[in-house]
């Protein structure tokens, strides 16, 4: 069954109206007709609903049965210093598909991209039309929130909002002795729903004034393994990582 996130709430007939792209998608793409049943997730529920109109706009009738979420178990928000060309739309649909709950971008050091604030709207649009596919695709019930990009000073500022901020340091990896990720995520509290951030550089990685900053904010260094990861793949690395410890 196809999967389609809206953010209006189902009326009291317990119909959801459907509209925009994806009702074009509905009656023009797939040709679905009154009687089908699609999957409509709203509010972090995954709800198996009934067409029961189709025409500019799509009713979709709650059927009582839902699909159990696959969501991780922990909340795994993901920072990534400005990349160059298409990798943070990368980064946007494959760590949706391995359970990132949101995409912050920011304003490194050594960033040699600028985003450009006139377009600011329009990129993020594209990288969060990125992320519901993906998370379509993936049979997501939370669709990650793709964040404007930031400053440095105003992710910092973001750190007491997280029970972990771990930061990907490739001199980390050059150390003779690390201390594992994974031994670092076994000592985090599980009694409640942890928050975690994890940060990540640009092509350049991480200042040493920019490491030194974070460590003092209450950040810690994660221990990716021994090799030096590129920009866009030290984020899937973590994920896989978090996946494994806790589901």
């Amino acid at each position: 069954m196809q999967r389609y996130f809206v953010e209006q709430q189902n009326n009291e007939q317990n119909e959801f109206i459907i509209s925009g792209e994806n009702a074009r998608h509905i009656s023009k793409v797939m040709r679905m007709s009154v009687g089908d049943e699609i999957i409509i997730v709203h509010d972090n529920t995954a709800n198996i609903c009934e067409i029961t109109a189709i025409d500019q706009e799509v009713t979709a009738k709650k059927t009582g049965r839902t699909i159990p979420s696959p969501e991780m178990p922990v909340k795994v928000d993901i920072a990534c210093g400005l990349p160059k060309g298409d990798k943070l739309e990368l980064i946007a649909q494959k760590a949706t598909e391995l359970g990132m709950h949101a995409l912050v971008p920011f304003a490194a050091e050594r960033s040699i991209v600028k985003w450009d604030d006139k377009k600011a709207k329009k990129n993020q649009e594209r990288l969060q039309k990125i992320a519901q596919e993906a998370a379509e695709q993936s049979h997501r019930t939370h669709l990650p929130e793709i964040i404007q990009p930031v400053s440095f000073k105003q992710l910092v500022q973001t750190f007491v909002n997280y029970d972990a901020v771990f930061i990907a340091d490739e001199e980390d990896a050059k150390l003779a002795e690390r201390t594992s990720f994974k031994q670092k995520l076994q000592v985090l509290d599980t009694s409640q729903e942890l928050r975690i951030l994890c940060i990540f550089g640009p092509e350049g990685g991480i200042s040493r004034q920019e490491s030194t900053a974070m460590l003092e904010a209450g950040a810690q260094t994660m221990s990716l393994g021994p090799r030096i990861l590129r920009a866009e793949t030290a984020p899937f690395y973590a994920l896989a990582a978090i996946s494994y410890e806790f589901e």
